[in-house]
């Protein structure tokens, strides 16, 4: 038995902040403890909806599918603003594994039909709604049916990358790879590396 058994929380007000792209809330509520001691709280809570995450590892080259491109809070943060990522995005409230697809097509060029599931995590819990849905998939060359680079309409501007896998992990400890997600991914790959070929 936890002592989490004899918690209970009861939202009291839910306010919205500003809602445009995302949402942002502020959320009022009575934490009673398991000493049953109640103490109101007010947290922000900023809602993104879901999202999924694709690690793309070709076999036969050894190398990973990646893309760089801007990140405004890591350039108002004083950070290098051009990111290093696994493909990704958000679900648009649809479901995840057709959403890692078509972000896989918009944003690499490459035709995933059956991505495997991998995991699925919340990245920052304390204030953040966020669900990443990660998958992984092998590709070979026949794969890569478009061009890739994002939607023109939602002025994306990506640089497609394919990195070799080592080289990929050595990044991690360099500064030069620093996305959470993407970071996730590859130490999944390293962990699991002689069966990546097979996987499916």
């Amino acid at each position: 038995m936890s002592k989490f058994d004899r918690t209970t929380i009861k939202i009291v007000a839910d306010e919205t902040l500003s809602k445009g792209w995302s949402h942002l809330r502020k959320v009022t509520f009575d934490y009673t403890n398991d000493a049953q001691q109640t103490h109101r709280l007010t947290w922000e809570v900023f809602d993104r909806g879901e999202a999924v995450a694709m690690l793309l590892f070709d076999p036969s080259r050894q190398t990973v599918v990646m893309v760089r491109q801007f990140r405004i809070p890591a350039y108002v943060n004083g950070d290098p603003a051009f990111l290093l990522e696994v493909p990704a995005g958000g679900t648009e409230g649809g479901d995840p594994l057709a959403a890692a697809c078509r972000e896989v097509l918009e944003e690499t060029g490459y035709q995933i039909d059956a991505p495997r599931h991998l995991f699925s995590a919340y990245m920052s819990p304390g204030s953040v709604t966020e669900k990443v849905h990660f998958y992984y998939a092998a590709v070979s060359a026949a794969q890569k049916v478009e061009t890739g680079g994002g939607l023109e309409d939602e002025h994306e501007d990506l640089e497609l990358l394919d990195i070799d896998l080592d080289a990929a992990l050595a990044m991690i400890a360099t500064g030069e790879i620093c996305d959470g997600k993407t970071i996730m991914l590859l130490q999944w790959a390293s962990l699991n590396r002689a069966s990546l070929s097979g996987a499916e």
